[in-house]
């Protein structure tokens, strides 16, 4: 997010629009009945046919949860940025589940702290509220979450960050957990956004990543917006000046277009960065400094992705930092990071300008076997889309892929990688919402509750935004941050979960698309005597069909600040066999295995080597 501090200063807006759209204050733009964010196109010609997502939040039971995050008028950066939400099978039955983190207030609540909540499937396309047996509550200003079998026992733990202290939830294995982060020694006391589990060190054992976001300071906080109520014809007037054009009421505060809003992430300090490797014995060493991943210029990280960028058997880093440059950390080896972020490209976009980065989505988009980027920004801007050109460059494809032109009016927070229609090309997902209330009543042609985005893969070549076919699951406007995605009911049409800030989740049931083509659902278990994590994070997955290779991993964190399932799904399309899978292993084995059905839950023991159907 950028905001402007208090010194009038004139500034080059990005896009002409929005100058137009200042300078015309109350005219052709301000008066559009309907903005774009709440505009339902018709559906794409090139959706896929009789594909759609539901709105099934209250038939599911999730729809009494409510997210908290400070007050209406958002006059402080933390009561903006919201929460994410997990998808995975916490109980080890075969069904993911939903843990959905809140946020918290700055005045004391008399009904006590907002309790972020876990939510058991029942395996019949409901759940059930298992918080307080299961004792992950949080009770803290909840921001991210992520996954991992930090003790390599077989049943995944939570880690959550929050404003504050953050958790590490350790998974009992009888439906409980304990909070062991002091103890663990990675309790990062400040303000942590992104997280994610990988083994950076290829000892078979989770390593931890935490990036931290502002160092805010509730005892002392920066100026809040002015209090006196702005007209639109006021504000667009000083907008027209540039957006750090300000009026004074005699005391400092920020602006956005001339409007007194909340400030940051600029002009405040910001909180570090840590990567923790775990000792196997329960414990972790902080080894920033000595990994050579320090946050060096104090930026703003939001989305984290533990991800093999050059194919060479170690997981590489990136962070996708809010009003900054991206960190792309080259994994050496020895337990040493090369920052390569700008050789690489994927520091800034195409144009060599920073963006205000949110969430990262990871994924071979066009079926070349090489892992391409994808990051959401901040209104007024476009996503970006980095294809992956040879492991160790990319290329900025925003525009010419189809995503660019049509985000720029949204604020974008979520984003996954998913094929919806099973097709065998990965879909892009794009969650998004404001974080300035005002928006509804300026001239900005946005609002503050958005649809979502959902772009079908053309072959790899484009992608296109299907409009009315994503269904009410996507297309109803909300204030959305965290989300995540996972076939929860096992019919092989991979849903998505959203976490919306200040009210009700959604859960977006995926019809039509087990039948619209053929898929696996492969689940991995990694043999720690291999030197690969119990729950295989960090193993790729390439299935070969009809002659055209599909890649996936198994993956903790991405997307914004939130966790999808860690099953691997990948679409056939028309095909009805598959003719090779491979695992690459976390640790380095490769190995082919037999697989003599499609249409299936699918998993694969390192160990053993056996393969097995059905959850």
């Amino acid at each position: 997010m950028t905001v402007i501090m208090t010194a009038p200063r004139k500034a080059k807006l990005p896009h002409t629009w929005m100058l137009v759209a200042a300078l015309l204050g109350g005219g052709a733009l301000a008066q559009q009945a309907v903005p774009p964010t709440r505009q339902i196109p018709a559906a794409s010609p090139n959706a896929a046919a009789n594909v759609r997502f539901a709105d099934v939040t209250g038939e599911a039971g999730l729809g009494g949860f409510r997210h908290v995050s400070g007050g209406t008028e958002k006059n402080y950066i933390i009561e903006t940025t919201g929460s994410g939400v997990a998808l995975w099978d916490f109980d080890s039955d075969g069904l993911l589940d939903v843990y959905l983190i809140n946020g918290s207030t700055l005045e004391p609540r008399t009904a006590g702290p907002p309790r972020a909540a876990l939510f058991r499937n029942n395996g019949d396309r409901t759940f059930r509220d298992v918080t307080a047996t299961a004792g992950v509550a949080n009770e803290r200003w909840g921001q991210g979450v992520c996954v991992g079998d930090v003790d390599n026992d077989g049943a995944s733990d939570v880690y959550v960050t929050n404003f504050g202290p953050n958790r590490l939830f350790r998974n009992l294995g009888d439906g409980r957990f304990v909070d062991v982060a002091v103890r663990s020694g990675v309790a990062v006391d400040s303000w942590s956004t992104g997280c994610a589990f990988g083994d950076y060190d290829g000892d078979g054992w989770l390593d931890l990543y935490v990036a931290g976001y502002v160092a805010f300071d509730v005892q002392n906080p920066p100026p809040s917006p002015a209090r006196r109520q702005v007209s639109p014809a006021d504000a667009s007037a000083k907008a027209a000046g540039g957006m750090g054009a300000a009026y004074s009421t005699g005391a400092a505060y920020c602006t956005y277009r001339g409007l007194p809003v909340m400030c940051g992430p600029r002009g405040l300090r910001g909180a570090p960065d840590h990567l923790f490797r775990n000792n196997r014995d329960g414990t972790f060493t902080d080894t920033t400094q000595a990994a050579g991943v320090m946050d060096a210029k104090s930026l703003y990280g939001f989305g984290v992705a533990w991800f093999d960028f050059d194919d060479d058997g170690r997981l590489d880093l990136l962070v996708a930092n809010d009003s900054g440059p991206n960190y792309v950390y080259r994994n050496l080896g020895q337990g040493r990071f090369q920052n390569i972020s700008y050789p690489s490209g994927a520091a800034l976009d195409g144009n060599g300008r920073e963006q205000a980065h949110m969430g990262v989505a990871i994924g071979d988009y066009d079926n070349d076997g090489r892992n391409d980027i994808h990051i959401t920004n901040f209104a007024d801007d476009f996503n970006v889309l980095y294809h992956n050109d040879d492991g160790t460059t990319v290329t900025d494809v925003s525009f010419r892929s189809g995503v660019a032109q049509v985000s720029i009016p949204f604020l974008g927070w979520g984003t996954d990688f998913l094929d919806y229609d099973n097709d065998g090309w990965l879909d892009l997902l794009v969650v998004n919402g404001h974080v300035y209330p005002a928006a509804d009543t300026m001239p900005w042609n946005t609002s503050y509750a958005q649809r979502a985005l959902l772009f079908r893969n053309q072959e790899g070549v484009r992608f296109e935004e299907v409009g009315a076919a994503a269904g009410d699951g996507l297309t109803t406007a909300r204030v959305s941050r965290g989300s995540a995605v996972g076939d929860f009911d096992n019919d092989g049409g991979v849903d998505v979960m959203i976490n919306n800030i200040d009210g009700a989740p959604t859960v977006a049931r995926n019809v039509g698309g087990s039948s619209a083509g053929h898929w696996l659902t492969i689940r991995l278990v990694g043999d720690p005597d291999r030197n690969c994590p119990r729950d295989a994070i960090g193993s790729v997955v390439v299935v070969t069909a009809g002659g055209r290779r599909r890649r996936g991993e198994v993956a903790s964190g991405r997307g914004q600040i939130s966790q999808s399932d860690l099953r691997v799904h990948i679409g056939l399309g028309r095909q009805t066999t598959v003719s090779k899978l491979e695992v690459r292993w976390a640790g380095g084995d490769t190995v082919a295995y037999p697989i003599d059905r499609v249409d299936a839950l699918v998993t694969i023991d390192q160990k053993s080597g056996r393969v097995s159907y059905g959850r």
